[in-house]
This record gives C-alpha cells, sequence and structure tokens, in this order.
C-alpha cells in the first residue's frame, strides 16, 4: 500500500515513514508522484488542515474531466445514492440539467432490478455514500461498471470501499452529523450538497452556458425571466 503524504515537509515524512514501516505502507511525498497542491492551513486544528487538503481542487478537475470526455462520445450523466443520498442524488441530477449538463437519477436499489437498462456503456455515473460502505450502493456500483460505465464517488471516508473502486472520488466529509444522537444525516447531506454543486460549477464552466440558455430550460418562476442586464 502506498499513502501520500499531503505535506511538503520533508521531517514529516521520515517520521511517518518510521511509524508505517512495520506495517508495510510505502509513504511519498505529493511531489514523487506529480502533485503540486498548495493548500492555506487555515483551520484551526491539525485536523480541520488535514480536511481542507483532502478537498483537493485536482479532484474536481479529474471528475469534470471524466463527464465532458463521457460527453464528448456521447454519454450521459447519472446520479445514484442510497437513503438521503438519493435526495441529494435527485437534486444533484435537477442542477446538472439546469446548468448544461444533463443528467438523470439512477434509484440506488432498483438499479440492480433492471434500472441499469437506463444505462449504456462509456455514460458516468455519480455514487453517494456518507461511510462508503453501504451494502446496496456496494452492489449498485458493480453492476454499473458491469455495464461498462465509469463511477465517480463521492464519500466522507476517503478510505472507504467506493473511493478504492470508482474512477475518481470527491471528499465530502464532516466531522460530526449534529443533533442528540450524532446519527440522523444532517452535515453530511449539506457537504455532499455542496461537493456537487461544486463540481456543477466546473462543468458549466467549459459549456458556455449564459442566461439566454438558462432561462431556455427554467422558463418558469423569476429565474426564468432575464434580467435588465442579460437582455
Amino acid at each position: 500500500m502506498k499513502l501520500v503524504l499531503a505535506s511538503k515537509n520533508a521531517h514529516k515524512l521520515v517520521e511517518m515513514r518510521d511509524i508505517l514501516s512495520q506495517l508495510g505502507v510505502e509513504v511519498v511525498l505529493e511531489s514523487e508522484v506529480g502533485v503540486d497542491v498548495d493548500v492555506e492551513e487555515t483551520g484551526a486544528t491539525f485536523e480541520e488542515n488535514a480536511f481542507l487538503k483532502a478537498r483537493s481542487p485536482e479532484d474536481y478537475e479529474a471528475a469534470a474531466q471524466l463527464i465532458l470526455d463521457s460527453q464528448a462520445k456521447g454519454g450521459r450523466l447519472h446520479v445514484t445514492g442510497i437513503g438521503k443520498c438519493s435526495h441529494v442524488s435527485t437534486y444533484a441530477a435537477s442542477l446538472f440539467s439546469s446548468t448544461g449538463n444533463p443528467a438523470y437519477y439512477l434509484h440506488g436499489t432498483e438499479a440492480v432490478h433492471g434500472s441499469c437498462g437506463q444505462l449504456a456503456a462509456g455514460d458516468v455515473v455519480i455514487a453517494i455514500s456518507n461511510s462508503g460502505e453501504t451494502a446496496e450502493l456496494k452492489a449498485t456500483v458493480l453492476a454499473v461498471q458491469n455495464n461498462g460505465c465509469k463511477v465517480i464517488g463521492v464519500s466522507g471516508n476517503p478510505n472507504s470501499w467506493l473511493a478504492k473502486h470508482t474512477d475518481a472520488f470527491l471528499f465530502a466529509g464532516v466531522k460530526a452529523e449534529g443533533g442528540p444522537l450524532n446519527r440522523a444525516p444532517r452535515n453530511s447531506v449539506l457537504a455532499e450538497l455542496l461537493t456537487l454543486q461544486a463540481l456543477s460549477v466546473a462543468l458549466q464552466g467549459e459549456k458556455d452556458w449564459d442566461p439566454v440558455k438558462y432561462v431556455r430550460c427554467h422558463p418558469g418562476g423569476k429565474l426564468g425571466e432575464l434580467r435588465e442586464n442579460e437582455k
């Protein structure tokens, strides 16, 4: 196993190698694998800074490029999840569609009961799971891949099964859910939404999506009206 240390500090590298060498883990610096990310450490703790570094801009670029490459070949985008993540999926599919990137909701469990029929080889599926270990989603991801599709994982666990079995990965982690039990998905849902919104911005930037095109797809409500400076 190779562990990439999100640091340019050679002394930290020596310490981590000493600690992990007996476990058979090879520790390398970012520069040794061609990564050059300079994240400002604005967090109040080491943990907060680690979270900042986990959200690499290169990850968003890789995910966006995967989708753009698929679209260039006639591929389509789908979004799936289980439980609360299924609600995030429907929102994300709608958001992508209204900003120049048509997307389709793939039911998280029905996918293995026939709904994979909406897929075609070369499509891209975004799979969302806070833990990255949800059994039902594992089955769906495997079915999706068996149909020749690429998968972008979105999870709060960068060491999860989902992170290790997808073609691109976006970290959407939180330190706590909030609430008396710290169980019901609250903060993790917000993190997933923000992560997918960021991806939608990256994609929209590649599509020259102007107000006229937006209004054509969204003619209803106040958002369906061109503003004075847009006419």
